[in-house]
C-alpha cells in the first residue's frame, strides 16, 4: 500500500519529541502484514528503546569519562583467582543501591582507571548518574568554585550523583588547603551516594595526601566504612596486607 505522508503526522511527533515515530511511522504504515496492535507495539517499541540509548548516551556524556572502557574488556585472567567473587559481585551494581565505596589500590599499570571507568558505564547503561574526575583536576576545579563563592553548588551537584569516580588519588600532591577541601567535599557524600577511589599508594601513605595524620585517618574512615578495598597489582608482595594492617589498627579511633 502507497501511502502518501502525513505532515501533520511528523509535526505532531516533532512537538511530542516522538523522534523515532517522526522517522518511522510512514515505512511502518506502508508494511501491511501488521495488524494495528503489532504496528502500534513496534512504534512504542522503538520509541522506547530510542530514548533508553539517548539516555544512556546522555548520562555517559555527562560523567565525563577520558575515554570508554567495558567490563566485557576487562581481562580478569591477569588477577587471582581471589578476586574474581569480589568482581561478579562489584559488576551487580548493587553497590550503588547500598551507598558502597570501592577503594581500588595498585601500580601503574594494573588496570585501576580501566575497571573504574567500565562499572562507570555500567552504571550509566543502567540509567545511574555518574560523574569521574581525576582528583588533581578536581582540586583545582574546587578551588575555582571557591573563588567564585560556588563551592556549595558544587557541593551539591557532587552529592546528587549516584557514583562519583575519584581517578589517581596520591598521583599529584597538593597544599594543605586543598587537602581540606577535597575531604570537606568527599564528607560530604558519606552515605549518600558510592564513591570509587584509584590509588598508586597504600593507606599508610595517604598522609602524603592528606598532610595530617588525624584528616588522612579521618579521609579512610569514610571511604573504608561499608567499603570494598581491593589491592590488584599484578606484584603482589605484601601491599594489600599493609594496607589492611593500617586499616585495622586505626578502626578503634572515632572521627
Amino acid at each position: 500500500m502507497n501511502l502518501k505522508p502525513n505532515p501533520r503526522i511528523c509535526e505532531l511527533a516533532a512537538e511530542l519529541k516522538l523522534a523515532y515515530t517522526r522517522q518511522n511511522w510512514h515505512e511502518l504504515a506502508s508494511d501491511t502484514s501488521l495488524t494495528h496492535e503489532e504496528y502500534l507495539l513496534e512504534l512504542l517499541t522503538g520509541e522506547y528503546e530510542n530514548r533508553l540509548n539517548n539516555g544512556i548516551a546522555r548520562r555517559t556524556k555527562e560523567a565525563k569519562f577520558p575515554y570508554k572502557k567495558y567490563l566485557v574488556d576487562f581481562d580478569k585472567t591477569k588477577y587471582s583467582e581471589e578476586f574474581l567473587p569480589e568482581f561478579a559481585e562489584l559488576e551487580t551494581l548493587d553497590f550503588i543501591n547500598k551507598n558502597e565505596n570501592i577503594i581500588l589500590i595498585g601500580t601503574p599499570g594494573a588496570g585501576k582507571t580501566h575497571y573504574s571507568i567500565a562499572l562507570g558505564i555500567a552504571a550509566c547503561m543502567a540509567g545511574e548518574s555518574v560523574f569521574f574526575a581525576n582528583v588533581s583536576n578536581l582540586v583545582i576545579e574546587l578551588k575555582e568554585a571557591m573563588n567564585n563563592l560556588q563551592i556549595s553548588r558544587f557541593r551539591q551537584k557532587f552529592e546528587r550523583y549516584s557514583l562519583v569516580i575519584l581517578d589517581e588519588l596520591g598521583y599529584v600532591t597538593f597544599d594543605k588547603s586543598s587537602a581540606e577541601l577535597l575531604f570537606s567535599l568527599i564528607s560530604s557524600r558519606n552515605d549518600k551516594g558510592s564513591i570509587i577511589v584509584t590509588s598508586n599508594l597504600t593507606f599508610d601513605r595517604w598522609e602524603e595526601v592528606f598532610h595530617d595524620p588525624t584528616l588522612t585517618a579521618a579521609a579512610v574512615d569514610r571511604l573504608a566504612h561499608k567499603g570494598h578495598i581491593l589491592d590488584i597489582s599484578r606484584e603482589k608482595g605484601g601491599r594489600f596486607e599493609e594496607t589492611m594492617a593500617w586499616l585495622n589498627n586505626k578502626s578503634s579511633s572515632n572521627f
